[in-house]
């Protein structure tokens, strides 16, 4: 019985290789698999032939044939297989990086949303003390958010001279001279808050 070797079949394993590969190239676990079990059956069925050619008084040659071909499709098995091991261990390892990726993301959210409770009560401390009232401190937050009067005029539904009007009580009563240092003011305590921030308020201390 005559089989088709690899020589005759060159586009075999490059097939396999396409079907083991994933869209962008990488190599895909389960992929790899079904190609390497297909290449086992191949050599197990290539052997029983050898073996059944070699009781029947076969040539020399045609057996040398098969088992070259046999030889081929265990050797086409075993580097299948080690390339599976390979991406499988990648693959762990991507899964311990993402993990620590996400635990690491949900502790910056977690110290982020701390800090962010700590200032927004801060702030809320501050104009509290500098006796806003509930109009002013309206005013104050959306000044610090960045909102232009006419935006803050639209968000109040009120004109722009009346929030014009507010915004200048809020600096006379906070003692700031407008809306860049009310912004600097709270955020001087937001940086002095992280990281390396005192040392940074004295360096500007310093260097004043």
């Amino acid at each position: 019985m005559r089989r088709m070797t690899h020589d005759e079949n060159p586009s075999g394993m490059r097939g396999l290789a396409r079907f083991a590969a994933s869209d962008d190239g990488a190599v895909r676990p389960a992929a790899l698999a079904v190609p390497a079990a297909i290449l086992l059956g191949v050599a197990l069925l290539v052997g029983v032939d050898v073996v059944a050619d070699a009781r029947a008084g076969g040539s020399p040659a045609h057996l040398l044939v098969e088992l070259a071909a046999m030889a081929a499709a265990l050797l086409g098995t075993l580097l299948l297989w080690r390339q599976l091991s390979a991406a499988r261990r990648q693959a762990g390892a991507l899964q311990v990086d993402l993990g620590r990726a996400r635990a690491e993301a949900a502790r910056f959210r977690a110290e982020a949303d701390e800090h962010l409770r700590g200032l927004g009560a801060a702030i809320d401390h501050q104009l509290t003390r500098w006796e806003l009232s509930p109009a002013e401190r309206e005013i104050a937050l959306l000044l610090l958010k960045g909102l232009a009067s006419k935006e803050i005029a639209e968000v109040r539904r009120t004109s722009e001279r009346t929030v014009r009007q507010q915004a200048l009580s809020v600096y006379r009563k906070a003692g700031l001279a407008g809306r860049a240092e009310l912004a600097a003011f709270f955020l001087e305590d937001l940086l002095a808050s992280a990281p390396g921030g005192a040392a940074t308020r004295e360096g500007a201390a310093d260097g004043r």
